[in-house]
């Protein structure tokens, strides 16, 4: 019997597997990839639940690669939802609750093809299935972990793709080949505290954050590239937590998100930022801490055979070419382009992580024979 991608997506919408708990999805995951033929491994490492699954031989000619999550954004305020977050409800053909979009009926869709497709036209190749737990955590020890495992075990996908929803609007309209990157920084100014009567005994260190936090915000970091939208940065917070009306601060910090095109690294925005952090801090006399964490770099995985070879079964299964983007945030393809060649492509991703998520129910029949197209056109 085939495997619904209906059925599969409730059902793993009824595991409650908010990061980090695994909830039960990867379990069921296992056991029926297991049924089905593949050789499966958990690669679970620091608390985080991950599944590596292969049909067919290790090392062969050619071997195409799915990658997906199981984890999901918590619920937030429980009384805001119409229906159970976990209860995979089905009304007005849509599919409710947590993951719903953001990505299990993506996993289920492609776990769904894969296994009828070894059944029905056994390849002349492999199938690898990477699904990890800790896509919407810090992503430390998911998919990261998963690629250190297959490096240590021989496994090497020819090609990835990335489940994750890509259509802002309309099923099939747009695919990504490459992704921003991403860099927060932080910023910790100190200076002297004082009498607010007697500004001349104290270093203000608000001043020096608002002229800092002003020219980073000023600054244009570039115009765009041939596949990217300009860099934005953006300040996402400034905390003094002073109570007081008649005190003048000793510290106070900033928080900036950069998201960055090709033209720029995680090392040269640093760059950047250092010297203005040095600059403004010599102009006022205070002291300026700069730390940052780069969440992934930019990529692009250049127009070519894998993204003809998507488009294609899109265009033979919904009627439309859909467009090659590099928009949006951070997804596991950064880690995955390390491997192997990588694009993402899924349903509409409108209410992922909102109130109510839900997912038509049409289109994850639609994206399982998207994927069922892809492998049948991969291994022709």
């Amino acid at each position: 019997m085939p495997i619904d991608p209906v059925d599969l997506t409730a059902r793993l919408v009824r595991c409650p597997s908010v990061t980090p708990d695994e909830g039960g999805a990867l379990v069921l995951l296992e056991e029926l990839l297991t049924e089905a033929g593949f050789d499966c491994t958990r690669v679970d490492r620091n608390g985080t639940s991950n599944l590596y699954a292969r049909w067919g031989r290790k090392g062969a000619n050619r071997t195409f690669g799915f990658n997906g999550h199981t984890d999901v954004v918590p619920i937030g305020d429980a009384a805001a939802w119409t229906v159970d977050p976990f209860g995979a409800e089905i009304k007005d053909g849509f599919l409710y609750g947590r993951g719903s979009t953001d990505m299990k009926s993506g996993v289920a869709a492609f776990v769904a093809a894969a296994i009828d497709f070894v059944q029905q036209t056994p390849p002349d190749g492999a199938i690898a299935i990477s699904i990890t737990g800790d896509e919407e955590g810090d992503a430390t020890d998911g998919t990261v972990a998963l690629l250190d495992y297959m490096k240590e075990a021989g496994e090497q996908m020819s090609v990835c793709l990335v489940g994750e929803p890509t259509s802002p609007n309309e099923m099939g309209e747009m695919m990504k080949v490459g992704r921003r990157g991403s860099l927060t920084a932080f910023f910790t100014v100190t200076g002297t505290q004082g009498h607010s009567a007697y500004p001349h005994r104290a270093n203000n260190p608000i001043p020096a954050l608002m002229r800092l936090m002003d020219r980073l915000a000023s600054h244009e970091l570039d115009q765009g590239s041939d596949h990217f939208d300009p860099s934005t940065l953006a300040i996402v917070t400034v905390d003094t937590g002073n109570p007081a009306t008649n005190v003048i601060p000793a510290q106070t910090r900033a928080t900036v998100n950069i998201r960055f095109n090709d033209l720029h690294s995680g090392a040269s925005l640093i760059d950047w930022l250092q010297s203005e952090v040095d600059d403004v801090a010599k102009s006022f006399g205070v002291k300026i801490a700069l730390s940052v964490k780069v969440s992934g770099e930019s990529f692009l995985t250049p127009p070519g055979e894998l993204s003809d070879l998507v488009a294609k079964a899109v265009k033979a299964e919904l009627g439309r070419t859909p467009e090659l983007s590099t928009s949006g945030g951070t997804s596991d393809a950064r880690f995955m382009k390390d491997h192997c060649p990588v694009v993402e492509f899924g349903l509409v991703g409108k209410t992922m992580h909102s109130v109510d998520e839900r997912v038509e129910v049409a289109q994850i029949g639609q994206l399982k024979s998207i994927y069922t197209r892809i492998l049948s056109d991969y291994f022709a």
